[in-house]
């Protein structure tokens, strides 16, 4: 850790802004929540970091022991980055954070987000959602232009990773722009299927918990 940027308190707040306050830290967190990645993917999702702090960043996060590098096999063959387990105990953070900034007369809604910041607000909505009555059971492929998910129903909410699912239970094909569309509540899921920038397949009860 740098120790020239450090606040230098014995507070533990000021300790974690040591830790993860650096530009675009969280951020490389959350691109990792739902699975692993490679450093092309983390810069495609973070489009306004440079290569260069982007580097950095993974650095210093790799060296606190945020996240680790490893090289994967076929078909990646080559680095991915992924959380450790005392990186992933970020996510209710990042999740508070979230639901605070919900509230600023400053927050852009319709700005640019990421697809998996996405999927993160849509997991972060099931709680509320499911909350309102019995939730529906099952697995869901979802796919949104090239990146694929698998989403878990249970009792216990809504689960998200970043990988294919075989013999899902239900099927979703979509595209970024929409699937945000339909989180922020600007048209409906039926909308969304009539105009044809959404399909989906077997039981649409899962995605219909989630999305009207």
């Amino acid at each position: 850790m740098n120790k020239k940027r450090s606040y230098g308190e014995g507070c533990p707040v000021s300790h974690a802004l040591d830790l993860v306050g650096e530009r675009w830290a969280l951020l490389v967190v959350r691109e990792l929540l739902l699975g692993p990645k490679r450093f092309r993917d983390l810069k495609d999702g973070l489009c306004g970091a440079s290569s260069n702090i982007l580097t950095m960043r993974l650095r210093d996060l790799e060296e606190i022991g945020v996240l680790r590098k490893y090289r994967a096999g076929a078909p990646v063959s080559g680095p991915v980055y992924e959380l450790t387990d005392w990186g992933r105990s970020l996510e209710p953070v990042l999740f508070a954070l979230g639901n605070w900034a919900v509230a600023s007369p400053f927050w852009d809604r319709h700005a640019p987000s990421t697809v998996d910041s996405l999927l993160l607000s849509l997991r972060s909505q099931a709680q509320f959602l499911f909350a309102a009555g019995a939730p529906v059971a099952g697995t869901c492929d979802m796919r949104i232009d090239d990146d694929r998910y698998i989403l878990r129903f249970g009792d216990t909410g809504l689960d998200v990773t970043r990988a294919v699912a075989y013999e899902p239970d239900a099927t979703v094909r979509t595209d970024a722009h929409t699937l945000k569309t339909l989180i922020a509540g600007d048209e409906t899921l039926d909308d969304a299927i009539a105009a044809g920038r959404m399909t989906l397949g077997g039981d649409e009860r899962l995605i219909r918990s989630l999305m009207k």
